[in-house]
């Protein structure tokens, strides 16, 4: 058995990486298609005011595209150094999206982007700006490609264990490709980058407004990122929506605990607004319900009912009592694959093998397996409950206080009077992290509730790590740490000196960056 202090540094430092590399993700896949945005309409009218927004606002871009490839490669090489176990057992299928990632987007994305900094007195405006069109198809694509991946982990489709190599292979690729927790995934995921670029647009532009400095550049920026934040805020919240009722499909232990729901309602399910989770007495102590919303959003439906945790947990408990039969059918064929009776017994509960391996956290022989220890293994089944609710519902306020100033600087920007308010502007430029926040808060929300499982349903996270000591976990992830840390600060730096610059640092001498009296 492997010690749960191993599985926690593993899983510690891999989160910490994933935090750290999505602090960069979000504003690379916003920031190309608003770069898109300008210089189309730079093609379009000729005005060399559009093709500053693009230099400019595209120098900050490769800065962060830089920092966000650095933190990205560690990420992939982890899946080796630690999570072996888990890369042979499912290596044949996780493998395929990551490989085609890197060759049909990762690759045109960086010669593009070369061809972005370096073609602007090289290429004809057509010809640059189908590089920018590539370049963000590339950064697009990349996602889709991730995603897919990690859908797959969420909701492992198309594929199937093999008794004969002991692994799990690939049975339908266009099931792993279209797997509707992967499709909701990425389309929910990019909405939220598109927010980010921008806020980040918004933001800044709302500082060089209330400093008086660069006015009409700011003034076109505020607007593009007002209308283009608005769209992409609507499709965020519309698509997390679809997000949710994938959830349901497929993950009904996730759903239960994001929305602290420990009974089985009649349908339609109350939402709870808010709530207080008791979670030794498995029930909430104070909570504020909107009668028949979950319902509709996790089943679309007026008679579907959602299970609460204490059936899916006698539930789970059921499968991994099948479990045992499917381990100790495993068991016999790896010791005479010509065994036929262990072979149809193990097909019969083979669906349930994953749950099996639950108990291996407890146990190595399972003649020692006891119902108190399937009672842990049943425990172990659901996420903590607090965590998951207060963060979903965290992502879910930022994402409707960002609706709402999207919605107003649209609205002055129509107007043609937001430069004039100067409430709003502060309030755009105080909400910079916003987007930030919500992106980090989402991905813990997917990845924590999807515990106990590497794979859900089918490989558990304790028995997909790397032999490795703590002493080596510890030094590596420290090492991790204070390395990404630098690299946040650099990135920080850099940001802050461009912005402060403006689009005066382009030498082009139509910008002075003086307050304008």
């Amino acid at each position: 058995m492997v010690s749960e202090q191993l599985v926690d540094l593993s899983r510690l430092q891999f989160a910490a990486t994933a935090l750290y590399h999505f602090l960069f993700v979000p504003l690379t896949i916003g920031m190309v298609w608003m770069l898109v945005i300008m210089e189309s309409v730079y093609v379009m009218t000729g005005k060399p005011l559009y093709k500053d927004m693009t230099r400019f606002w595209g120098k900050l871009f490769g800065i962060n595209f830089a920092l966000g490839v650095t933190t990205g490669i560690t990420l992939e090489f982890q899946f080796g150094t630690n999570w072996a176990y888990y890369s042979h057992y499912v290596g044949d299928i996780f493998g395929a999206p990551l490989a085609i990632e890197g060759l049909m987007a990762f690759f045109l994305e960086s010669t593009m982007i070369g061809l972005f900094f370096f073609g602007w007195d090289r290429l004809a405006r057509k010809q640059h700006l189908l590089v920018t069109v590539l370049m963000a198809v590339g950064t697009n694509l990349s996602a889709l490609w991730i995603l897919i991946a990690n859908g797959w982990m969420q909701n492992p489709v198309g594929a199937e264990f093999s008794y004969v190599t002991m692994r799990m292979e690939m049975t339908d690729f266009w099931a792993v490709v279209f797997n509707p927790d992967a499709q909701a995934k990425f389309v929910h995921t990019v909405s939220a980058g598109y927010v980010t670029g921008a806020m980040f647009v918004l933001s800044i532009s709302s500082w060089y407004l209330l400093k008086g400095r660069d006015v009409e550049f700011a003034r076109r920026s505020f607007g593009i990122a007002a209308a283009f934040g608005f769209a992409s805020v609507c499709s965020v919240i519309v698509l997390g929506d679809e997000s949710g009722y994938t959830v349901g499909e497929a993950q009904q232990t996730k759903l239960a605990a994001m929305e602290a729901m420990w009974e089985t309602e009649p349908a339609p399910a109350s939402f709870n607004l808010v709530a207080i989770p008791n979670e030794a007495e498995m029930k909430n102590d104070f909570a504020i319900e909107i009668p028949w919303v979950m319902g509709l959003i996790g089943t679309r439906s007026l008679d579907k009912q959602i299970p609460g945790i204490k059936e899916i947990k006698l539930k789970n408990r059921e499968r991994i009592v099948s479990g045992i039969e499917a381990v100790t059918a495993l068991d016999a064929l790896r010791r005479n694959q010509n065994d036929e009776a262990a072979r149809l017994k193990f097909e019969a509960h083979k669906t349930d093998l994953g749950f099996g391996l639950l108990l291996k956290k407890y146990v190595s022989d399972f003649s020692q397996v006891t119902p108190a220890i399937i009672d842990k293994a049943m425990n172990d089944t659901v996420p903590r409950v607090a965590p998951m609710f207060w963060s979903f519902r965290l992502m879910v306020a930022l994402g409707f206080a960002m609706l709402l100033l999207f919605g107003l600087a649209l609205w002055h920007s129509v107007k043609g009077d937001f430069a004039d308010k100067r409430w709003l502007l502060r309030w755009a430029l105080l909400s910079l992290p916003m987007p930030w926040i919500a992106c980090e808060v989402g991905w813990f929300v997917a990845e924590y509730g999807r515990q106990p499982w590497t794979i859900y349903g089918v490989l558990p996270t304790h028995l997909s790590v790397s032999t490795l000591s703590v002493d080596n976990l510890y030094g590596s992830l420290a090492g991790f740490v204070g390395f990404y840390t630098v690299l946040l600060i650099v990135e920080m730096y850099l940001m802050v000196k461009f912005a402060k610059q403006g689009p005066g640092s382009l030498g082009t001498g139509r910008y002075t960056n003086e307050a304008h009296a």
